[in-house]
């Protein structure tokens, strides 16, 4: 069965793509066996050949005494983006980097969802708000 279809135009993404930040502290982390987190806390999991990537609340991660390096903030883009479209990450990102700002993407079906790190949030909302004001 096939789904609805996103937006491809990336003008009319970019305008309308509607930033949108999730409470809490996010981290990815590593695991071996995907039983060890409650799959209701997983945020996103990836199976990679290292192990299980996954994306849970910072306080989750602590209370199973799972490691990380790296904290942040979960963005989400509210536009229904279609995985066929074509400029979306790149134009965000490269006006994150101009800002020096670390995003991790991950694009699920509705939408984009963007990682950076907790003291950057502020700024990187701020860069992704522009974009519907067309000043970038």
């Amino acid at each position: 069965m096939e789904g609805e279809k996103g937006e491809n135009n990336l003008e009319k993404l970019l305008r309308t793509m509607n930033p949108s930040l999730n409470e809490g502290d996010y981290v990815f982390c590593v695991i071996n066996d995907i039983t060890t987190v409650n799959s209701s806390d997983i945020i996103m999991f990836f199976r990679e050949q290292e192990g299980f990537t996954v994306i849970i609340k910072k306080e989750m991660a602590d209370s199973l005494k799972l490691e990380y390096s790296f904290v942040a903030s979960w963005i989400t883009l509210t536009v229904h983006s279609s995985l066929e479209a074509v400029g979306l990450t790149a134009a965000f990102s490269k006006a994150l980097s101009q800002e020096g700002i670390s995003c991790n993407v991950v694009a699920a079906f509705y939408h984009d969802h963007i990682f950076v790190g907790i003291n950057d949030t502020d700024k990187a909302m701020e860069i992704l708000n522009r974009f519907a004001n067309s000043e970038i």
